[in-house]
């Protein structure tokens, strides 16, 4: 409000030079001797009323200058307030693959090789309901629903939809042949395959929104990795993911979308861990 008021201020400033002006041009010149000895202007002079429209130029760069500046704060203030969310236990959220902008995504198809368990691939819509996911701690902790996660924490995710979690093994994925990622097991049935270690980006000691991380796979120490290589037919246009056990610029995702609390509590005796024969 206050860039409007300083505005209209500029405005009337300078309307009032240019009337002034307007008028003292069209004043009819004295008679006489006077009229003589009066000297036209040199080409080299200003016209008098020739520069008022540059006043109004000027008024104009001045106003959207001040509408730029006072734009910045509030998209700075937003970034900061996304930075600021705490990821805890039971956050539904969507994890961003930051090289390709594509969201972490499974659907109820098999792969056709490998493990033939649900398919994991990065999707690239943002409006997508198969792309959310339930962050949940490992089983047979006495870690509640809203707690914040610190850097090193081993969690779980469980694809919203399915209810499977997020899983890895030795198994081929289809396209690179790294380690495949899948979904798998249920609400009462997890293993440790299902595990993975978040490392935290940077200086943040908790997980935030927008905060760069990586995920580890405890059982094989692949990064949950991703890259500009596409399915061509059951998952057309989507992205492989897969396990890769060098850290690279593929392996940073980041809670780009965040959906709210999962109603679902946990259980106070989770499920038996099963232990993975590959």
């Amino acid at each position: 409000m206050l860039y409007i008021l300083s505005f209209l201020n500029i405005l009337l400033f300078y309307n009032r030079i240019y009337l002034k002006e307007k008028k003292n041009s069209s004043t009819v010149a004295p008679s006489g001797p006077q009229a003589v000895s009066r000297r036209k202007p040199s080409s080299s002079s200003e016209p008098p009323s020739s520069s008022s429209p540059g006043f109004f130029g000027l008024a104009l760069f001045l106003f959207l200058t001040l509408d730029f500046d006072q734009g910045s704060p509030s998209t700075a203030s937003a970034a900061s307030s996304s930075q600021n969310v705490e990821i805890t236990y039971g956050t539904i959220l969507k994890l961003m693959h930051e090289k390709t902008k594509f969201r972490l995504h499974s659907h109820d198809v098999p792969y056709g090789s490998g493990s033939g368990q649900q398919s994991v691939t990065s999707f690239p819509n943002v409006d997508d309901s198969n792309s959310y996911w339930i962050v949940r701690p490992m089983p047979d902790t006495s870690t509640k629903q809203g707690e914040t996660i610190p850097s090193g924490t081993i969690i779980r995710l469980q694809h919203m939809r399915t209810r499977k979690w997020l899983h890895s093994h030795l198994h081929a994925s289809p396209i690179s042949g790294n380690l495949e990622v899948s979904c798998f097991g249920g609400e009462s049935e997890s293993d440790t395959g299902d595990y993975w270690r978040l490392i935290i980006e940077g200086s943040g000691k908790t997980w935030k929104q927008d905060q760069r991380i990586r995920l580890q796979h405890v059982d094989t120490g692949g990064y949950l990795h991703s890259h500009d290589k596409k399915y061509a037919r059951i998952a057309g246009g989507q992205q492989e993911v897969c396990g890769v056990r060098e850290k690279r610029a593929d392996n940073v995702w980041l809670a780009a979308e965040e959906g709210g609390r999962s109603s679902c509590t946990f259980p106070e005796h989770s499920p038996e861990v099963l232990i993975p024969s590959f």
